[in-house]
This record gives structure tokens, C-alpha cells and sequence, in this order.
């Protein structure tokens, strides 16, 4: 339902999306990389709290907390810069963007990110109540703020949208300079500190290559808007589907990490015969759920019909099948890999499948749409 309302938010404002070529090629950039820094974020925070590390406080915490938010600021700008440059050269390549559109870019994207930090003082608050009720954080706190984030930075995202256009670039650079200021603060204090070092050292890897493929997401959501014009309807469903195959993926790779740890699956693609059952029903509950999203959206869009139900089904169907077939054999592929490695899931695994997935998902999405739109 989160998914369907970012969605909507979307299709409801097509129009600011349209006034420049690299708008609607942002959006997963947006949407992914602070789901992504919230995982992080939520991974990392409950483990520390497990281990005492960490108080479930704000005021009077221990130094490691403190360190975490810092090191969560600084990923903020260094990827948000990073994108930046990325989509310029997948601009200049596939999306009709020229050299002077950087600082605009960049503009949008900083400003965009910088508040969304405000998410973070949610994800810790959610995972400082889920500890003291002795809640799972990786099944309650990430899932409920992911969704969360897709809905508060596609909001965000289209506000900043509203006041570039139509205020212009200098209006929007005042909210990203809040960012830089804190980074331009962080760092002199805590760039010779071995914990902060290391918190930025294991995540920023993940985070770049994270920056280049949310661009080829970006490109072919471009795509995807060059073949379904204004049809609300697949607007609306596009944050759900990649969140919900996200899910699929993870559950798989999840799955078989714990079972690699406890001895009963071998560390072997092979071994992925073993893992039939786990696959089939994360496969069987995204079916189901692709079923209710085509209602809901065409319902919401107020043009449901059985023609255009059938249409959209059949649609969803065939980029399911797509989408969910690479899905599995990749993140099947990264558990062992990281098992084998000795790679830590938080920083590793999760950001990675769910931006694979992302990409993945919006790929088969626009291969379906050529095939039958």
C-alpha cells in the first residue's frame, strides 16, 4: 500500500517529470539509495544495541552512536555527489543531457538527500522502540521504514522538483548546503577516529557501485516513460513492484545465508535445489500480490475496466516471470559468495540485492512493455 502511494504521488504530478530529460531518470536514484542508507543505518543500529554498544536513546549516548549518525551524513553526500557525476555520463549517453545540466543535477539530487536525513532520526527512533519490545529489526524496523522512505523522498524529491522549476536553482542549493555544512563539521573531528574510518571504508564500495546501477534503473525508467506516456497506472505501480521484488529477493538470499551458517545448505550454486522451497514461495506470494496491485492501481487511477485489467495483468505477469527469474539466481549467487568471503549481509548483501532487484525488476518491466503495451 506505501508502494502504491509514492506511486500515485507520481502519476498524480507526471508533469513536473516532463519538463526535463533527467527528472524521471532520478527517481530511482532518489528512492534506492536512502532505503539503501536506512538498511545500513538499521543494520548496523541493532546489532550495536544487541551488543551494548549502543543505548536505545538519543540524548547521552554512547561515542559509537554518535560516530554511526556522522558516518551516515557523510555516505549521504559522498553518494548523492557520486550519482550526480554518474547520471551525467548516463545522461550524456542515453537520456539527451548536456554538460550545463550538471549543476543542475547535482543541485536536485544533493538537496533532495540532505532532507531526507531526516529519515534517519525516524529509522533510530523505530529501532530504539522495536529493541525495548524486543522486536526483529529486519523484519519490523527495515521493511516499515523503507517503505516509509519511498513515500517521504518521492514526496521530497517532487517539492524540490516544484521549486526548481519554478523559483529556480538557487532556492533549492540552500537546503543541500545543509548537508556540506555538517560533512565540512564532521570530518576535520572524526577523520583520524579507526571506528568512524572503518564504518565509512566497509560501506563505500557498496554505496558506489550502488550509484551506477541505480542510473541503468534511471535509464530504463526512461525508458519505460517513453513507451507508456501518461498511463497513470503504470506510474503508480512502478515503486510498489521493484519494493515488493526487493523483498523477494531479499527473502531468498536471507533464507539461504542462514542456512549456509547453519550447515544445511552447501556453498555451492548448485545447492540452489535445496533452496526450492523458499524460492517457490516468495515467487507464489509475488503472483498474488502483482494480482492486487493491478486492481488497486487501476481503481485508484479510476479507470478500472476488464480490458485494462486483463491488459495490466498480463503486462505484470510476463515482467514477473522476467524479473523474478534473475532475481533469484543473483542474490542466490551473492549468499554464497558473501558466505564464502566472510562478507558482512548489512553492508553487503542487502544493499546490494535491493538495488539489483530495483534495477532488475524495472528491466523486465520495460522489456514486457515492448512486447505488449
Amino acid at each position: 500500500m506505501g508502494g502504491l502511494l509514492a506511486g500515485f504521488m507520481i502519476a498524480l504530478q507526471l508533469d513536473i517529470f516532463t519538463n526535463t530529460s533527467w527528472a524521471i531518470a532520478l527517481y530511482p536514484a532518489v528512492i534506492s539509495v536512502k532505503a539503501i542508507i536506512t538498511g545500513l543505518l538499521t543494520g548496523r543500529l541493532s546489532t550495536a544495541l544487541h551488543l551494548g554498544t549502543v543505548y536505545p536513546r538519543f540524548f547521552g549516548n554512547t561515542k559509537s552512536f554518535y560516530k554511526l549518525i556522522r558516518a551516515m551524513i557523510v555516505l549521504t553526500l559522498g553518494t548523492s555527489a557520486t550519482i550526480s557525476l554518474v547520471a551525467m555520463l548516463f545522461g550524456t549517453l542515453f537520456w539527451g543531457v548536456t554538460i550545463s545540466e550538471f549543476s543542475a543535477i547535482l543541485t536536485v539530487m544533493v538537496a533532495t538527500l540532505s532532507l531526507g536525513l531526516l529519515i534517519t532520526l525516524i529509522t533510530i527512533k523505530f529501532t530504539f522502540i522495536s529493541f525495548k519490545r524486543s522486536l526483529d529489526s529486519d523484519t519490523i524496523v527495515y521493511p516499515a521504514v523503507s517503505i516509509l522512505a519511498n513515500i517521504v523522498m518521492t514526496f521530497i524529491y517532487i517539492g524540490v522538483l516544484h521549486l526548481y522549476f519554478s523559483v529556480g536553482q538557487w532556492t533549492i542549493i540552500l537546503f543541500g548546503l545543509i548537508n556540506v555544512l555538517l560533512v565540512l563539521f564532521i570530518l576535520p573531528l572524526n577523520a583520524q577516529d579507526k571506528e568512524f574510518r572503518q564504518i565509512i571504508k566497509e560501506s563505500l564500495p557498496t554505496m558506489l557501485l550502488v550509484a551506477f546501477l541505480v542510473n541503468i534503473t534511471g535509464t530504463f525508467l526512461k525508458g519505460i516513460s517513453n513507451v507508456v506516456g501518461n498511463s497513470r497506472e503504470i506510474y503508480t505501480i512502478y515503486p510498489a513492484m521493484i519494493d515488493m521484488m526487493g523483498d523477494a529477493g531479499l527473502v531468498v538470499s536471507s533464507a539461504a545465508t542462514v542456512k549456509l551458517t547453519l550447515g544445511v545448505l552447501s556453498p555451492s550454486f548448485w545447492a540452489i535445489k535445496n533452496h526450492a522451497k523458499n524460492i517457490l514461495s516468495a515467487w507464489a506470494s509475488t503472483l498474488m500480490l502483482f494480482v492486487v496491485l493491478a486492481v488497486l492501481s487501476l481503481a485508484i487511477n479510476g479507470i478500472f475496466t476488464a480490458e485494462a485489467l486483463g491488459s495490466l495483468l498480463l503486462i505484470l505477469l510476463v515482467s514477473n516471470v522476467i524479473a523474478f527469474a534473475a532475481i533469484v539466481l543473483v542474490p542466490f549467487a551473492i549468499a554464497i559468495l558473501t558466505f564464502k568471503h566472510g562478507l558482512d549481509p548489512d553492508n553487503f548483501t542487502i544493499p546490494l540485492v535491493n538495488t539489483l532487484a530495483d534495477a532488475l525488476t524495472t528491466i523486465a518491466l520495460f522489456i514486457a512493455l515492448l512486447l505488449l503495451f
